[in-house]
């Protein structure tokens, strides 16, 4: 500390012990109770990210645990197309309110704002990220046990928003099986640990096919390196996804909250034990 200071780190460069850290942490809106935020996040797109997402927003809901789900993919929102959401949100006074889908699951996603969801969202980064930030403090959520934020892929602009912003709980990573995307989750899980937030697992959709017939699970792209990305990182595999035509029509029809699957129970239990 230098022998001039003046205790007022605003307006001082120096890079002391002293100088205190302020938090980026962005307040949420007033009538919003957010106990736990749960990131799923991806190092490229069509990973299947919104639909684990969706999954486990379906999962903790009808373990009857209040829900919602934050869709910080902004130019390319899935979450309201998978829970058939078709009505826009509203506000008041005091903020926007929250879509609710079929079974209770609170959503906000910006095609729950535009006239046409076919709309394209044709932004600049930092507009983007300050919309993300907005559905944070401008939305009135209630009281909600679990929120799930849908983030775009990779690791610019809204995710880092979302890390620095947001109080995160932790973080899922999904992936595929190809080493490419392998090699791309290691981004992810390097930038969680730069901006210290726990990942708490690793989702490996698309991991294969089962005969309806034998029930024999073929690896359609590859033998699996989850587990050798996951030990290398010290993170758990959590779980693995089929590819599942079901799966993919629930999602398409907006019926995600039908799906009958028990691919992430083990994750459910594990983010009900979560403190």
């Amino acid at each position: 500390m230098s022998e001039s200071c003046t205790h007022d780190c605003g307006s001082c460069t120096a890079n002391c012990s002293e100088r205190k850290q302020e938090s980026l942490l962005a307040p949420a809106n007033q009538y919003s109770n957010v106990k736990k935020v749960i990131g799923v996040v991806s190092g490229k797109g069509g990973v299947g990210k919104s639909l684990v997402t969706s999954l486990l927003a379906v999962n903790m809901q009808r373990a009857a645990y209040k829900t919602a789900i934050l869709d910080a993919d902004i130019t390319g929102p899935s979450i309201p197309k998978a829970f058939g959401l078709t009505q826009k949100a509203m506000g008041n006074d005091a903020g926007i309110l929250p879509v609710m889908t079929k079974t209770g699951i609170g959503t906000m996603s910006i095609n729950l704002l535009l006239e046409d969801d076919t709309d394209p969202v044709i932004w600049r980064g930092p507009v983007i990220a300050g919309t993300v930030k907005q559905f944070w403090t401008d939305v009135c959520w209630g009281d909600v046990d679990f929120m799930f934020v849908d983030m775009p892929p990779g690791t610019g602009d809204v995710p880092l928003t979302v890390f620095q912003s947001l109080p995160l709980s932790g973080i899922i990573i999904v992936a595929s099986p190809q080493e490419l995307v392998g090699m791309i989750v290691q981004k992810a899980v390097k930038m969680a640990a730069m901006m210290n937030i726990p990942v708490l697992g690793l989702v490996e959709n698309m991991s294969y096919v089962e005969c309806p017939d034998c029930g024999k699970k073929m690896e359609v792209f590859g033998p699996s390196h989850a587990e050798e990305i996951a030990e290398q990182y010290g993170i758990p595999v959590v779980a693995k996804l089929p590819i599942n035509p079901k799966l993919a029509g629930a999602c398409d029809k907006g019926m995600i909250e039908l799906y009958d699957g028990t691919w992430l129970d083990e994750l459910t239990k594990a983010l009900e034990n979560l403190e």
